[in-house]
């Protein structure tokens, strides 16, 4: 049974538990979610700045309190919404290992790993449903997360479910891009947003074996 990584950003939580759920009827699959929607509002609602760098969200130990919170609400709504199998996890709790990135705040960023509460999941023919909090406590990129859990884990494929249909280039959706073109356009500051981490995630994957796709652009090597 092959094995897959489910990324899911926060703007498109609602819609995962049916993929997640069909996925699950015929591969071992990880579900990592992020909350970034969900994460601003609460931010401005407490008065606290939202800023990112390169995609990756500044996060003050007061907003790292409104991050977690953000993410149990999204976790809890992903579990109902995936029934009996959904196993809910914080990365935190289960050794996810992240190097704390100091001009970020409290963020950190992953080591590939296979926590054995995820392991322990998937051999149960669980759905274990992440929230991307590194020991420390650290803010986790989502996309970031999900690629060190899929390279961690060996996963057969990491699969991007974003709310934008896949990485545009020259006004059209590829298909595909190359590793080295797409370092290459993230070099070059070529590429902004919410696009920069989920392409840089799925770089990182495929060059740890795992096959990477961002909605319908899928990352070769």
């Amino acid at each position: 049974m092959s094995r897959i990584v489910l990324k899911v950003g926060g703007a498109v939580a609602g819609k995962a538990a049916t993929l997640a759920l069909a996925l699950a009827q015929r591969h071992e699959i990880c579900v990592v979610h992020g909350a970034g929607p969900q994460i601003s509002t609460e931010l401005e609602r407490a008065g606290l700045e939202v800023r990112f760098v390169d995609g990756r969200r500044v996060t003050s130990k007061e907003a790292l309190a409104v991050v977690r919170d953000s993410f149990a609400v999204v976790n809890a709504d992903l579990c109902s919404a995936i029934g009996p199998l959904a196993v809910p996890l914080f990365g935190d709790q289960i050794g996810l290992e992240a190097m704390r990135v100091p001009e970020l705040g409290y963020v950190g960023s992953p080591f590939p790993s296979a926590p054995p509460a995820i392991e322990d999941a998937l051999a149960a023919g669980r759905v274990p449903v992440v929230a991307p909090v590194g020991v420390g406590p650290l803010n986790v990129n989502a996309d970031e997360a999900a690629a060190a859990l899929s390279v961690g884990l060996g996963a057969d494929k990491l699969l991007f479910l974003t709310d934008v249909p896949g990485l545009l280039l020259g006004g059209a959706v590829a298909s595909t891009i190359r590793v080295a073109e797409a370092e290459r356009l993230l070099a070059a500051g070529e590429l902004g947003g919410g696009i920069v981490p989920k392409l840089q995630a799925a770089v990182a994957a495929t060059r740890g074996g795992v096959d990477a796709t961002i909605g319908a652009t899928a990352v070769v090597a």
